[in-house]
């Protein structure tokens, strides 16, 4: 017997290996840098997608007002 998910296959990316300069140029506004002495990651200031959502929401009617 096969599994449901077996014909669904998904391609991923690899990430990308960033000098701290290429981050500070790729990164959007709702994003921090993490940097630390081996790694430079970026990451979402905050981490809870509905918070996101209501967060770019409550920007946008502020900037129409």
């Amino acid at each position: 017997m096969r599994s449901a998910g077996a014909d669904h296959a998904q391609h991923l990316d690899a990430h990308r290996q960033l000098s701290l300069e290429q981050a500070l140029e790729f990164i959007m506004d709702d994003e921090c840098l993490e940097v630390t002495p081996n790694f430079v990651r970026l990451r979402k200031t905050v981490l809870n997608r509905g918070k996101r959502n209501r967060e770019r929401g409550a920007r946008k009617h502020a900037v129409e007002a």
